[in-house]
């Protein structure tokens, strides 16, 4: 068993986090497997972005196919991890196969694919990947629905607004609460921060109205 291997099956998470930044200051591609492997158990959120960072500063051509492979794995965290991992190092390469996690079941990756689909996809596929985010407008709870927002955003309002549109002809208030949310981030970004405010307070006295009622 490698140092590396036996420090991060160490209990402590410090002990875990140290090990990994050690890996990644200095680089060796016989860590890959070792690290990649961690990605998908490693129950710390700061150990999970330390081995993204030290895979990143492996070279690219090892790396994006062992996180390829991850993405049929079984194991949410697994594919999860490996699609953050893959939008941080930005070989566009792996867009198609990042593009197919969109319909993940596990909502948690689909989030995670948003964010990298819209780093990762060619310009001349961003107005399809708008519409494939489109379907998803008013799902989820307000976190979800930003995360959304975020992406469809992030691909520019000359490609978004055609999807908004079309969207806007389903007869779904929740759909179209969301439209109103994505147009406001379009013409003010820095809308993201009121909008989560607002939303949180919303739900906050909802809930309370139906605890009143109830």
């Amino acid at each position: 068993m490698s140092t590396l291997t036996s420090s991060l099956n160490d209990p402590r998470p410090t002990v875990r986090l140290r090990a990994v930044m050690e890996a990644g200051t200095t680089p060796d591609p016989d860590d890959l497997d070792v690290l990649v492997e961690q990605c998908a158990v490693e129950p710390d959120l700061q150990v999970r972005e330390m081995l993204t960072w030290a895979l990143v500063r492996l070279p690219a051509e090892p790396v994006v196919p062992r996180l390829l492979g991850q993405l049929d794995r079984p194991e949410a965290q697994a594919r999860s991890q490996a699609l953050h991992t893959l939008s941080k190092i930005g070989d566009r390469s792996a867009y198609p196969a990042v593009a197919g996690r969109l319909d993940d079941e596990d909502r948690g990756v689909v989030r995670t694919a948003w964010r990298a689909s819209v780093r990762l996809a060619p310009e001349a596929e961003h107005p399809e990947l708008a519409r494939r985010l489109a379907r998803d407008l008013g799902q989820g709870d307000r976190d979800a629905r930003l995360a959304l927002s975020r992406a469809l955003v992030a691909l520019g309002e000359d490609v978004v607004a055609p999807v908004l549109d079309t969207a806007d002809q389903r007869r779904d208030e929740r759909v179209r609460e969301h439209l109103a949310d994505v147009r406001r981030m379009l013409q003010d970004p820095d809308a993201a921060s009121s909008l989560a405010l607002e939303r949180a307070r919303r739900e906050v006295a909802l809930g309370r109205t139906k605890r009143a009622s109830g």
